[in-house]
């Protein structure tokens, strides 16, 4: 299910909001063009080489963290960013078009209402820690992982959780595909 709109109108025009949906859309257009350059046409795993170490080098890697990489990791992460600055950089780096949209459609239509109720710069620090305790709960649960996180969406998902104790007689307007079960069932008459 995708939520299209809500009812709760807002006071103030949502430029956190906004501003975070713009800079995430031009991360995320950097790393398409990065794999799908125009000028690397003949060499296609030369893109998708360069799309991989922009992940690597900007997503949160739990295993940089307590320097444990693995040997191979360890040579490619020689000059990458700062473990502690890809806390952040890694909200903003996404996996894919469906996940960058997501996200946005989410943070659109949940994080302008939340920001009208907290304000600009209170809404920006609450979405920035939302993210970190994103970042911190992947840490936790496995600090030798070598695979890289990215994404807004625990930042997202805390900003929706706010939404829902800050708005909870909204209504919001889902659109979403049913099936039909292929397994019938017969109806017994008693």
């Amino acid at each position: 299910m995708l939520p299209l709109k809500d009812n709760v109108p807002t006071r103030t025009f949502p430029v956190v909001s906004v501003a975070l949906i713009v800079v995430n859309l031009v991360v995320y257009l950097y790393q398409f063009f990065l794999w799908f350059d125009p000028a690397k046409a003949g060499h296609p795993s030369l893109g998708f080489r360069l799309y991989e170490q922009f992940v690597v080098e900007f997503g949160l890697i739990p295993c940089r963290f307590g320097e444990i990489c693995p040997p191979r990791l360890d040579t490619a992460l020689a000059e990458a960013t700062a473990p502690m600055l890809t806390i952040f950089t890694s909200m903003f780096v996404h996996g894919g078009w469906l996940h960058v949209g997501g996200n946005m459609l989410y943070l659109w239509i949940f994080g302008k209402n939340v920001e009208d109720s907290m304000g600009h710069g209170r809404f920006l620090i609450f979405y920035l820690l939302c993210g970190l305790a994103a970042a911190a709960t992947q840490y936790l649960q496995n600090p030798a992982s070598a695979i890289p996180m990215v994404g807004a969406s625990g930042a997202v998902s805390g900003t929706l959780g706010a939404y829902v104790l800050l708005h909870p007689n909204a209504r919001i307007l889902l659109i979403g595909v049913f099936r039909r079960s292929p397994v019938r069932r017969r109806r017994r008459w008693a």
